[in-house]
């Protein structure tokens, strides 16, 4: 609402006749009240505050806002102050309500509501302006490392108000740093924060961030991601055969290197002795043919780079070739029982003996069927004896016993008995 020339002049007169009202009551000290109320403000540079002076319970006296410097800023809803950048939010008999935009750090202080009682009442509104710090610099010692070394980074916030706040974190861990905090001329703040640690292969491509905690600014840090170099990691892999390496048989293996910088070539190696003549090195796979014991040793794959040589062993053991054994045969009479025992060689792998291969089941498989066989044997022979044993007695001598003489005796033992009834033949 415009304010024509007349009501201008009377607002000033009204104004006059106040403050001079005030100078003879001059003697008596404003009370904080808590009939009048207001609150601190905490406002980012460039940015709107709000002061608000309220009154809980209000007859009629006026409330005015003043400055740091006790210059009158609003008299009920009139600016005396000739800032454009105050504006009236809200005037009624029990608030007034005032914007501040475009803060800026000459603006901080302590702003006073003040309502014209007898004593006047006073409450205290501090703006606290934030300055928050530039993008934060990360900086390292070294760009590229190598696994075990120990390196720096510095993260620096300039230019805060308060000063900041610097924490690391490396991947998802939180690593601590060592802080330095610097007041400029300008009455602001430097922190720089200084981290060491000590990297391992693990860490390659880990990010390493510096997270700035400050009021005036959310979510503001800088990160930086490790390059670090080691040394080979070598595994050998069987290919062939799956499963024990017997005599005959070949052998394939295949060796792996993993680095950085990534090896460019591997070697192959026999621990104390010479890879034999006929085996086939290509790239990372050896391949070695129709094996027998004179090849059991340690192989080795060894593998370098920039930063070191790492390596992985094989130990070849060769077993004996597989052996067949033939299916023993058993009769009544004949038993015949054939166990084949296979005699290792007496080489030996580093210095030990060889076992001799036996297969035990097929040795419990021949006996059982020897005793099964004797068994049977036992049973035939006490059938055929239990039938023949014991006395036998006939008739054919009976008729001797009552025969007279000898030639009689004899007659009737070849003739029959003499109970008997004799047959008779005729002939016609």
């Amino acid at each position: 609402m415009a304010i024509t020339g007349s009501g201008s002049l009377a607002t000033i007169l009204f104004l006059f006749m106040f403050q001079a009202s005030l100078l003879k009551g001059a003697a008596q000290e404003p009370v904080v009240s808590q009939n009048l109320v207001t609150d601190n403000v905490s406002v980012v540079e460039g940015e709107m505050a709000i002061i608000s002076c309220r009154v809980k319970d209000n007859d009629d006296s006026v409330i005015q806002l003043l400055n740091p410097n006790r210059q009158t800023i609003y008299f009920r809803d009139v600016r005396p102050l000739k800032d454009a950048r105050f504006q009236l939010v809200n005037f009624s008999d029990n608030e007034l309500r005032v914007s501040l935009s475009n803060v800026s750090l000459s603006d901080e202080g302590r702003y006073v509501c003040q309502l014209y009682t007898d004593p006047p009442q006073e409450a205290y509104a501090d703006i606290t302006v934030l300055v928050p710090p530039g993008n934060p610099i990360i900086e390292a010692r070294d760009e590229v490392l190598s696994e075990g070394n120990e390196t720096e980074m510095t993260c620096t916030a300039m230019s805060s108000k308060p000063a900041a706040t610097i924490r690391w974190m490396k991947g998802d861990k939180e690593l601590p740093g060592k802080p330095k905090v610097e007041l400029t001329y300008d009455k602001m703040y430097t922190v720089t924060s200084r981290l060491t640690f000590t990297v391992s292969k693990e860490d390659d491509g880990v990010p390493v961030s510096c997270i700035i905690d400050h009021p005036a600014v959310k979510d503001f840090q800088a990160q930086k991601y490790l390059e670090v170099q080691y040394k080979p990691e070598v595994k050998i892999l069987v290919e062939f055969p799956p499963g024990l390496t017997r005599e005959g048989e070949n052998l394939e293996l295949t060796c792996q290197a993993k680095g950085k910088p990534q090896p460019q070539r591997v070697n192959w190696l026999k621990v104390d002795d010479d890879v034999p003549s006929h085996a086939v090195i290509s790239g990372g796979d050896l391949y070695i043919e129709n094996l027998n014991k004179s090849y059991n040793g340690t192989y080795r794959c060894v593998a370098s780079n920039a930063v070191g040589e790492s390596f992985d062993d094989y130990i070849l053991y060769v077993y004996d070739a597989p052996s067949t054994t033939p299916i023993p045969t058993t009769t009544t009479t004949t038993i015949t029982t054939t166990i084949s025992f296979l005699e290792a060689n007496p080489d030996s792998r580093a210095g030990e003996g060889t076992p001799r291969t036996v297969d035990h089941a097929v040795i419990g498989g021949v006996v059982a069927v020897v005793v099964f066989a004797m068994l049977c044997l036992l049973i035939v022979l006490g059938r055929y004896f239990a039938r023949h044993k014991g006395t036998y007695f006939t008739h054919e001598a009976k008729g001797a016993d009552d025969a007279a003489d000898a030639d009689t005796a004899i007659i009737n033992a070849e003739g029959g008995h003499t109970n008997s009834d004799e047959k008779k033949e005729y002939y016609i």
